[in-house]
């Protein structure tokens, strides 16, 4: 599994966040909360949605399950004039990404991850950059089928 060097533009995202760890994972409750409020974002671009994570500095140089860092379940947005009750608004900024495909359920997520950060990234001639990760779930985005497909973003920057 190769990825794709891109450069990605600033993106405007509104959506909701929560601060959790691997060891405690909050996933289900964060999009749970932010689901039925999305169709309030009236200038969305799309229908893709976000999901990001925002690490401290140095996250991965000593990895600790336990460590805490906010998730975030967000759509891009034209602009951050109307947001809605009880969302918040996050810049992703731009910068280089390798951009991997993730195929089949969101349960064999963990194994791709796997394969970035242990395999991937320790031979890549980049190394990760501190801004957000974030996977984009587009059309062919099936949670749980075995035929779906998101693309997941890791900052990267030369060395």
């Amino acid at each position: 599994m190769q990825p794709k060097i891109e450069f990605l533009t600033e993106k405007k995202l509104i959506g909701k966040h929560i601060h959790m760890s691997f060891a405690n994972n909050q996933t289900a409750i964060l999009w749970r909360n932010f689901m039925p409020l999305r169709n309030k974002i009236s200038n969305k671009i799309g229908s893709a949605l976000y999901s990001l994570e925002v690490y401290p500095p140095f996250f991965f140089d000593h990895f600790d399950s336990a460590a805490g860092f906010d998730k975030w379940a967000a759509i891009e947005v034209t602009n951050f004039d109307m947001i809605p009750e009880g969302m918040e608004t996050l810049v992703l900024p731009a910068g280089l990404y390798a951009v991997f495909i993730h195929k089949g359920p969101a349960s064999t997520g963990p194994a791709t991850y796997q394969y970035i950060f242990e395999t991937w990234l320790p031979g890549a001639d980049v190394v990760l950059d501190q801004r957000p990760h974030f996977a984009v779930m587009g059309e062919k985005y099936r949670q749980d089928s075995p035929e779906s497909e998101e693309e997941i973003w890791i900052p990267v920057q030369y060395k």
